[in-house]
């Protein structure tokens, strides 16, 4: 099967296509705004809806491009945007000409209360309270709240050779500064996360019944992508791993049957009614030439989370939409 070729069921049908990374944000207005990884990774966009479903066919609107040299000027990757302390901010990843590979996390902050239509300034990196920088790979940095406090997860590689990528969890002192160092929360332990490349990535913040998840992403881009999950009870230290809880087997991988390969690099929102949605990326093939990575077709998908007797989420194709 190929992506000239590929077999159309009742639930591979994108929500948007040739959309990865994708993220919606739900405003205090009861708004919505789109963002993902454009195929060329060559710019961010935003798109804004007074509903979920209007999203698909909204206007959108480029509101920063990459640099011609330097830093920020390839591969820009999987942007999240949040209203922090009355502002808007984006977190994206993005990488030297000079050498591709140099991914780091940056932010844009927003200079009006219009994400869409007001300008962006660049804010640089992330800022950490030690000594040291981010001096490796690190990318899909996502925020959340928890009894007061700001937490921020993302994705950073160790060792040297062929690196291997691990989550790491701090707390916020603002929406641009960490306050504290940084905690290794999950390692590529199982066979799962180890296909291509270990990888634990692409964090996504969930809240349940005073109960929080984190899914995220293994291994590498293809078909053998899938999604893993930590949880851990709300009042227990977040910055403490032996606190959080680890899925021994995935989640959510290829289903052949229903023509969906390689879902991942998630997140969540509450739809108009307050349920729980995923919105994830997927192809509608497996066949690829070359790097997986610059293959084009992977779209937004919609899945409505079930909640089963224990409080844990149910991730089921059959409630795509």
């Amino acid at each position: 099967m190929n992506k000239n070729n590929f077999v159309e069921t009742s639930y591979n049908k994108p929500f948007i296509k040739q959309r990865a990374d994708p993220y919606i944000y739900k405003h205090i207005d009861g708004s919505y705004y789109f963002t993902a990884s454009v195929p060329e990774y060559d710019r961010i966009v935003l798109r804004h809806s007074d509903t979920m479903i209007g999203l698909k066919d909204a206007e959108e609107v480029t509101i920063w491009r990459k640099h011609e040299s330097g830093i920020m000027s390839v591969h820009i990757w999987a942007p999240e945007l949040h209203y922090l302390d009355n502002k808007w901010f984006i977190y994206y990843a993005a990488g030297d000409i000079d050498d591709i590979w140099a991914i780091r996390p940056y932010v844009l902050e927003c200079e009006g209360q219009d994400p869409v239509n007001d300008s962006w300034k660049e804010l640089g990196l992330v800022k950490r309270n030690d000594d040291f920088s981010f001096n490796d790979f690190s990318l899909d940095m996502t925020v959340f709240g928890n009894k007061g406090k700001r937490y921020c997860v993302w994705a950073e590689k160790v060792n040297i050779g062929k690196k291997i990528s691990n989550l790491y969890i701090a707390q916020m002192k603002s929406a641009t500064e960490l306050a504290t160092p940084q905690v290794l929360l999950t390692s590529p332990d199982f066979e799962w996360e180890r296909v291509g490349f270990w990888v634990n990535e692409g964090p996504a913040y969930l809240e349940h019944n005073g109960k929080i998840f984190l899914t995220y992403s293994a291994s590498e881009t293809g078909e053998c992508y899938c999604m893993g999950m930590l949880s851990i009870d709300e009042n227990k230290n977040l910055l403490n791993p032996h606190e959080w809880k680890k899925e021994y087997k995935p989640i959510l991988n290829t289903d052949i049957d229903k023509q969906i390969y390689g879902p991942g690099h998630n997140s969540f929102v509450k739809d108009e009614n307050g349920n729980d949605i995923m919105i994830y990326h997927a192809r509608q093939y497996n066949e690829i030439i070359g790097d997986p990575l610059y293959d084009h077709n992977r779209h937004a998908y919609r899945m409505k989370i079930i909640w089963d007797i224990e409080g844990n989420p149910v991730f089921d194709y059959e409630n795509n939409f």
